[in-house]
């Protein structure tokens, strides 16, 4: 967690995603704060929140200082992530 040391160009290339984990055909994502470019499961500066659309009813997970914090510092949300934000914090 580098929040300190992140420059302004930086903070315009951040995206939150959904970086999937769990096992083959029982999926759970993490929400994570990552660089726009970077892959699915790739490096990612923090965590700030787990989704799993395996239970009933899904399980939303999302911790609103941290979200609020990167939102701030220019970080956009992807469409699905945007939707769970939504409905769910």
């Amino acid at each position: 967690m580098r929040k300190s040391g992140i420059s302004a160009k930086m903070t315009a290339m951040l995206k939150i995603k959904l970086s999937r984990t769990g096992k083959k055909n029982y999926a759970c994502y993490k929400i994570v704060v990552k660089e726009r470019r970077s892959k699915r499961d790739g490096q990612y500066l923090e965590v700030i929140g787990i989704y799993n659309p395996s239970t009933r009813p899904q399980t939303v997970t999302i911790d609103r200082k941290k979200l609020t914090y990167w939102l701030s510092r220019g970080a956009q949300p992807t469409a699905t992530v945007n939707r769970l934000i939504k409905t769910h914090a």
